[in-house]
């Protein structure tokens, strides 16, 4: 049975954005001001150059740049982890151990998308990651963007056999799969909720934490539902779990991270720009947006402009 200590990364890894500016070149002034809030807000760790900073669309000198730029704007107040997965393996080892060397604190390494390998391969890519440097590593598995899902079998083979491999970021929305890892793996392996709405049902089957994209926004309301849960105070942190809802649903009804970078926008922490193939709100839906903010009261707190 799994540790819900979350020692290793604390409770709330945030997925942070990548801000660009008006020319789309990475404004890291703007990044600053991000990593600031974040710690401000109880975030604990944060993971640079996943799909919400818009990985794809950033190129390895970006990605560099990016990475000492926030850890040097966190300067140790909280983990920095890198996202080093890709559908390559040989490059996949390359960039984790290129982020070892600049200083990041561990790796967040997505299962190989397109290519769809069977759990043989699985299980050969990640171990070869695992081994070719001594970053902690975190699995992300993500069915509905890679089109594989990594087996239960496959995670707790890769928890005893990779002692690198110290967590699980869980987007599959299976909780009965959680629940199995949960159960079987090692001791001292941990589970995060990659889905934000799913954060408390993953608390109950032994997840130490989430990996948030709603943590920009409400990371405050976030910890606290966590810390009722761990202090055993369960309706507390059920009434904090329907109170975030909308704003955990209301962040993805555009594709990530477009809902998010609008509200940040609106908080004059960095401005809504996108790389392509992303674009930004149509006049709808920043009306629907608008309009959660204004009536959403766990938003009274936030400094809108």
């Amino acid at each position: 049975m799994i540790s819900t200590d979350g020692k290793l990364f604390g409770r709330m890894i945030t997925a942070m954005v990548t801000p660009f500016d008006e020319h789309l070149k990475i404004d890291f002034k703007a990044v600053e001001a991000v990593v600031e809030h974040l710690i401000k807000t109880g975030t604990t760790s944060i993971i640079v150059a996943g799909t919400t900073g818009e990985s794809p669309t950033l190129d390895e000198d970006e990605k560099e740049a990016l990475l000492k730029a926030v850890i040097a704007a966190a300067n140790k107040r909280v983990k920095v982890i890198m996202g080093t997965g890709t559908n390559v393996t040989a490059k996949s080892i390359k960039a984790t151990q290129r982020a070892e060397s600049l200083g990041a604190d561990g790796a967040l390494v997505v299962a190989p998308y397109y290519n769809k390998p069977n759990q043989a391969g699985l299980l050969a890519h990640f171990s070869a990651i695992a081994q070719s440097s001594n970053l902690p590593l975190i699995i992300y598995n993500i069915p509905g963007r890679t089109g594989i899902n990594i087996s239960t079998e496959t995670l707790i083979a890769l928890s005893k056999n990779e002692k690198t491999v110290h967590a699980l970021k869980d987007s599959t929305g299976n909780v009965d799969q959680a629940s199995d890892i949960a159960s079987a793996a090692r001791e001292d392996f941990l589970v995060y909720s990659g889905d934000d709405n799913l954060t408390l049902p993953f608390l109950s089957i032994g997840a130490s934490g989430v990996i948030s994209v709603a943590s920009h926004v409400i990371g405050s309301q976030i910890m606290a539902m966590q810390n009722a849960f761990f202090d055993g105070k369960l309706d507390a942190a059920r009434e904090l779990h329907y109170q975030c809802m909308p704003m955990f649903k209301g962040l993805f009804t555009a594709p990530n991270p477009t809902c998010v970078k609008y509200v940040l926008a609106k908080m004059g922490l960095c401005t809504e720009h996108l790389r392509l193939p992303l674009v930004p709100l149509d006049s709808k839906q920043r009306e629907s947006m608008d309009s959660l903010i204004s009536t959403y009261k766990l938003m009274q707190s936030l400094q809108l402009t």
